[in-house]
C-alpha cells in the first residue's frame, strides 16, 4: 500500500474506535471480532509492568492472537462462563484520540478510555490508555491490527478480574 492509501484521519480512527466500543457494550462479540485483521493481537499487560513490556517475556492479563480472541468469545458466550453469565453490563468511553505517523502499512493510534462494568449491584471502573495499530484492508476499510490496553490502576482490587473485553 502507498502512504496515500495508508493514511488515516482522526475522524476515521474515532469512528472505528467508537464502533468497537458500541459493539462491546451491546455484547455483539462476533461483530467486534470482525473489526480485527487475521493477524491481530490483543493485549492487557499487568498493572505493575513497565510500558512496552513484552508478553513473550512476562505475564499479561490478556495476550491474545486472533485464534485466542475467538476462543475467548466462545467461552464468554456460554452459560458456563460464570464470571459473565448473566453477562455484565458495560459502558466503554473512548476519548483523546490521536493518530500518529504511519509505520509501514500500520497507523499507530492512541486514546484514553474508561470502561464501567456493573454486575450484581457492583460497579467497577477500569481506565487507562489504548494503543492501536490500524490497517487498511484491500477493500479500503479500516481494521484493527493490534490493540493494547494499559490500565491506569494500582492493581485489579477490588475489581479482582478482567473477564470483560476492554
Amino acid at each position: 500500500m502507498t502512504a496515500a492509501t495508508t493514511a488515516v484521519t482522526r475522524a476515521e480512527a474515532e469512528d472505528l474506535l467508537f464502533e468497537e466500543a458500541e459493539l462491546l457494550d451491546q455484547w455483539q462479540l462476533e461483530s467486534w471480532l470482525a473489526l480485527y485483521t487475521d493477524d491481530a493481537t490483543y493485549q492487557v499487560p499487568s498493572t505493575d509492568l513497565p510500558q512496552g513490556a513484552d508478553p513473550a517475556k512476562t505475564l499479561f492479563y490478556i495476550a491474545d492472537d486472533r485464534v485466542r480472541m475467538k476462543e475467548r468469545i466462545v467461552r464468554l458466550m456460554k452459560k458456563s462462563a460464570h464470571s459473565e453469565y448473566p453477562r455484565s453490563r458495560t459502558r466503554h468511553l473512548v476519548s483523546n484520540v490521536r493518530v500518529c505517523a504511519a509505520e509501514g502499512e500500520d497507523v499507530p493510534v492512541r486514546a484514553a478510555f474508561v470502561t464501567f462494568r456493573t454486575k450484581n449491584g457492583i460497579t467497577d471502573t477500569y481506565m487507562g490508555r489504548l494503543l492501536y495499530r490500524l490497517r487498511r484492508a484491500a477493500d479500503g476499510s479500516l481494521r484493527i491490527a493490534a490493540k493494547r490496553c494499559e490500565l491506569d490502576l494500582d492493581g485489579l482490587r477490588p475489581h479482582g478480574r478482567v473477564s470483560i473485553i476492554l
